[in-house]
């Protein structure tokens, strides 16, 4: 599933001179907890939130000593700076992590969790095409077991590792999936269980999957390079392992 899948397409944007009632108003009227700042060729610039509404109510802190005290005191210049801001541009957040509608939603996710921010412009050629929320996210994850198999057996084994079809078996239950079968290489057999468990909706992930050539180990990629291009039926091996979903 790709961020095209899930985000919302109609976005509301401000212009950096906004100010800030404006946009507290915007933010009131369509039930939304922040939206990108935009210029007049539709560029996003950054992200202003309820947040950046938050500094103003509360106010500038007291301050000691002088107008660096923040140093002493700890409060961030971003902080201070936001505390008095008038306009969109001056409260926003830059620059603005962005996403190309194109990229898997894991990724967004993984963005998302590790930028520390609630949405993702979604932007391509400097064009503002929707916006990704966690929200979006989360009803991603609660499509059915029908959903999700679909998506495994078309995406991760067709597309993505090529797999004849066949060749792993998919059973998904309440978004956890077993998956069983033999393929050619223990490389494919390994990785299958991480493209798996990026899945939009895949609590778990058990794999019983066998492979016929070694193609990771030292011993078996010597092995490999010393066969010759018709070789003897090899006996499968196992590979099993357990992948939990990182959307979980």
């Amino acid at each position: 599933m790709k961020v095209e899948d899930v985000m919302t397409q109609e976005v509301h944007c401000v212009a950096p001179e906004a100010s800030l009632k404006d946009v507290a108003a915007v933010l009131v009227e369509h039930a939304i907890s922040g939206m990108p700042v935009c210029d007049g060729d539709g560029r996003v610039l950054g992200i202003v939130s309820e947040a950046d509404i938050l500094y103003k109510e509360r106010g500038p802190r007291p301050r000691r000593g002088g107008p660096l005290a923040w140093l002493v005191e700890g409060a961030g210049y971003a902080e201070v700076v936001k505390s008095a801001a008038r306009t969109a541009g001056e409260a926003m957040t830059r620059p603005a992590v962005t996403i190309d509608p194109d990229r898997p939603v894991s990724e967004a996710a993984r963005l998302m969790l590790e930028r520390r921010v609630n949405r993702l412009p979604v932007v391509k050629a400097d064009q503002l095409l929707g916006i990704v929320t966690r929200a979006d996210l989360v009803r991603a994850f609660t499509r059915t077991d029908a959903e999700i198999e679909h998506e495994i057996r078309d995406e991760v084994l067709g597309r993505v590792l090529l797999l004849p079809p066949g060749a792993v078996s998919v059973v998904v239950t309440e978004g956890q999936v077993r998956l069983g079968g033999l393929v050619e290489r223990r490389s494919d057999a390994e990785t299958l269980p991480g493209f798996v468990a990026r899945v939009p909706g895949v609590v778990a992930v058990d794999s019983d999957v066998e492979w016929r050539l070694d193609d990771v180990s030292r011993k078996g990629r010597r092995a490999l390079a010393r066969s010759t291009s018709v070789r003897a039926p090899h006996a499968p091996h196992r590979r099993t392992q357990d992948s939990a979903n990182p959307l979980r």
